[in-house]
């Protein structure tokens, strides 16, 4: 196979499933080289993994986001990473629901957990935003806590008044190898709350 043909054949592994999608899965995080290691972006590291398992590009500019559309058990999925910085995720991720008539049931959203161990994740249908800056401002933009989370576990920092400087930071070499089994979980539990539901996923995956 030459590499036209194999060019070729990727572009055709990779074409975008027409018409509206069926569900909105968005990972949270900050743009910027700066923060791509940090602990606070792995919802953008899950993503762009489960983009990848999935043959979908995540590269068009719309809504605050950089979006990509794919397929996950059948289902059409924007995938989404919004570039409004973590604290303003909300405004990205409610227009895109809103343009697309998607309730926010069917919105997905991965994100860092400091009250998880890292490598643990947990998947929750509604709750509160338990401190974290951007699905509190989610569910002020939605109206709403009522649509599913899955939380990825980043550990907590020892020190008080340390907080901002460790989800802002990277993960040490056995962190990152714990990282890897818990994104590939996240992907895996986002295919089973489409198939299935939400508590199904949790009952395997929490």
């Amino acid at each position: 196979m030459s590499i036209f043909d194999l060019f070729e054949k990727i572009k055709s592994e990779r074409k975008t499933p027409a018409g509206k999608p069926d569900w909105i899965v968005a990972g949270l995080g900050n743009p910027g080289k700066e923060y791509e290691t940090s602990r606070h972006n792995t919802g953008f590291l899950a993503l762009d993994t489960l983009a990848g398992i999935n043959k979908t590009d995540i590269r068009e500019l719309k809504f605050k986001s950089l979006c990509g559309k794919g397929e996950i058990e059948g289902e059409s999925v924007l995938f989404i990473k919004p570039q409004t910085f973590m604290n303003l995720s909300g405004d990205a991720i409610v227009a895109a629901a809103a343009f697309y008539k998607i309730p926010m049931e069917k919105v997905i959203v991965i994100y860092d957990d400091i009250s998880l161990p890292t490598g643990k994740i947990r998947i929750r249908a509604k709750g509160s935003a338990g401190g974290h800056n951007g699905i509190k401002n989610i569910i002020e933009r939605s109206g709403t806590d009522v649509f599913p989370r899955i939380k990825i576990g980043v550990g907590a920092p020892k020190g008080e008044g340390q907080l901002v400087n460790w989800v802002l930071g990277s993960f040490s070499p056995d962190e990152k190898k714990e990282l890897v089994g818990a994104i590939d979980r996240a992907c895996a539990a986002v295919s089973e709350i489409i198939k299935n539901d939400c508590g199904k996923a949790a009952a395997k995956f929490n």
